[in-house]
């Protein structure tokens, strides 16, 4: 009749409803400060994967330019070379030539030697003809030298270019890889800030403990697989700028299963 005994069967003593009415305002506010702070990482989130996913389109249109100049630069190389061989081919032949001209100017010589005294004036305008066609082989042969020097060093040039396409390609491609990786990481690091800003409840922490821990072992996996993909392109990258051939091949990269 005064209120003052408890409202079966909704309390057990006095007060009860009370408590329970401020404790459901409380977690109301519990509730709605984690929605806000979800919105936020999701906001921060995408922005980060935009930002991850701009770069990656721009490393790949850069990876296809560079292997067009790799093409290029081979076609050029393939060129100039079968330009040298047929270079060589014919200096070979005028110098099979000039040799051919050169013994039959020194036979012709020696037959005017054996009639010096009968056909001496004959004799000088035949040794004329031989000196001048020596002069002739000797500038020739000069000529020959300079394109023979000329072609080695196109070629020497050809491969200096040819290797810094190979890095710049391996670059490239380390590049657009460890992105890759990266945009992995920023997910799974966002997913993993949103579930401990969740499990902060204590409600909910036993619940959301096993996947935050497969979350940190998935991050804690693809960083590995980020390393090793850094480490065997620059290993690479450092082959083929000391010479090595057939490096031109991409990293194989372990997909890390998601929790």
């Amino acid at each position: 009749e005064t209120n003052t005994l408890p409202f079966h069967p909704f309390e057990n003593q006095q007060g009860d409803l009370l408590r329970v009415e401020k404790e459901h305002q409380v977690l109301k506010e519990q509730l709605k400060e984690a929605e806000e702070k979800f919105e936020q990482l999701q906001s921060r989130s995408l922005e980060e994967i935009g930002a991850l996913e701009e770069l990656l389109k721009k490393s790949i249109e850069e990876t296809e330019v560079s292997q067009n100049e790799l093409d290029w630069f081979h076609q050029d190389s393939e060129t100039q070379m079968k330009k040298w061989q047929q270079e060589k081919k014919e200096n070979r032949e005028n110098l099979k030539a000039l040799r051919s001209t050169a013994k039959k100017h020194s036979d012709t010589n020696e037959r005017y030697l054996k009639t010096i005294d009968d056909k001496e004036k004959q004799y000088n305008v035949s040794l004329n003809a031989f000196l001048e066609t020596s002069n002739k082989f000797a500038n020739d042969k000069g000529k020959l030298e300079e394109l023979i020097q000329k072609s080695q060093d196109d070629s020497q040039e050809c491969e200096k270019r040819a290797v810094k396409a190979e890095v710049s390609v391996l670059q490239t491609w380390k590049e657009t890889e460890t992105w890759k990786l990266k945009g992995t990481i920023a997910k799974a690091e966002g997913n993993l800030r949103m579930l401990k800003a969740l499990s902060s409840s204590a409600s909910a922490a036993p619940v959301l403990k096993s996947q935050i821990d497969s979350w940190e072992i998935f991050i804690a996996n693809v960083k590995k697989q980020l390393e090793k993909v850094e480490a065997e392109y620059d290993e690479k990258i450092e082959l083929v700028k000391n010479g090595a051939r057939n490096c031109l091949s991409k990293v194989e990269i372990v997909d890390v299963p998601y929790p």
